[in-house]
């Protein structure tokens, strides 16, 4: 069964560039231990989201995976108001194709230092609060992931052409 930090693995593994990586350098990316990178890599690869005689996201698999699962196996419901760094729809790419969506206030990832205050929408890893505004592929992939997440119909109907936009690069599959 794939998890969230799974998916956040993924997501990293994803945006990385095709040069050679190592489960070393994808933990550092990241923030997590190295552990979880070969523990994540190998549910992935039974699933088929990652390949690994080729040390690639099987990026046709993936997609589909996002569009249409990732909201069932790491849902994101809003929650209360906090202070935060700003995900989903209100972080690019997503920002600039989405005007407002729910009740007007911006999902944000929990953040004591955020200066943003809007609705807790949990990450896939807590790490990401910290990988994520080092790496802007990492972070957008992750707001449109989000979207997909927790979006309405809309806003998950956007973040799916987007979704595409992003992993149609040199796909592995």
């Amino acid at each position: 069964m794939v998890t969230p930090s799974d998916i956040y693995v993924l997501a990293g593994l994803a945006t990385q560039e095709p040069s050679e990586w190592t489960f070393r350098v994808i933990a550092e990316r990241l923030a997590v231990p190295v552990s979880l990178v070969q523990r994540s890599l190998r549910r992935a690869a039974g699933t088929g989201l990652y390949e690994p005689a080729s040390k690639r996201v099987h990026r046709a698999n993936f997609e589909d995976f996002l569009r249409h699962a990732v909201r069932f196996v790491a849902p994101a419901p809003l929650g209360g108001l906090v202070p935060g760094i700003p995900a989903a729809w209100a972080a690019p790419p997503m920002s600039k194709l989405i005007q407002e969506a729910g009740d007007g206030l911006p999902p944000v990832w929990p953040f004591a230092e955020g200066r943003v205050r809007g609705r807790a929408l949990y990450p896939l890893h807590p790490s990401a609060v910290n990988a994520a505004p080092l790496d802007v592929r990492l972070a957008e992939l992750l707001a449109v992931i989000d979207s997909l997440r927790a979006g309405d119909v809309r806003v998950r109907s956007v973040a799916a052409d987007q979704i595409g936009q992003m992993l149609s690069g040199d796909s592995a599959s």
